[in-house]
């Protein structure tokens, strides 16, 4: 069974930091390529940075958080990371991690709420 378990939401002020984790198990996490989402109440789900398996990680971020956000991996560890430094309250909603080609949300997802 496939599982992603997302953690380190939480709330910050504008301009402050989060790292996101996300816990992989239940299929061969080296081999796919990951995804980062978010949804904002009331709208559709947002792309936000995806990184590639395999070596030479290629990473790429939507043009809304280029340059703040930071996308990692940990293969060791199975585990999915999203830096995300200078937060702005437009960045305010449930992020999650997938699997490339993968629909919807399978963990709980992690909060973030950016408000002063």
């Amino acid at each position: 069974e496939v599982r992603l378990v997302e953690s380190g939401g939480g709330m910050v002020q504008p301009g402050g930091s989060l790292r996101l984790s996300c816990a992989a198990s239940g299929f061969t996490f080296t081999t796919y390529d990951m995804n980062w989402v978010r949804q904002a109440p009331g709208k559709g789900p947002e792309w936000v940075s995806s990184i590639s398996s395999g070596l030479g990680w290629h990473t790429d971020y939507a043009d809304s958080v280029k340059g703040r956000f930071t996308i990692s991996r940990d293969n060791d560890k199975n585990t999915l990371y999203l830096q995300m430094d200078v937060l702005k309250p437009e960045d305010t909603a449930l992020y999650y991690c997938a699997r490339v080609g993968d629909a919807g949300r399978l963990g709980p997802g992690a909060q973030v709420t950016v408000s002063s």
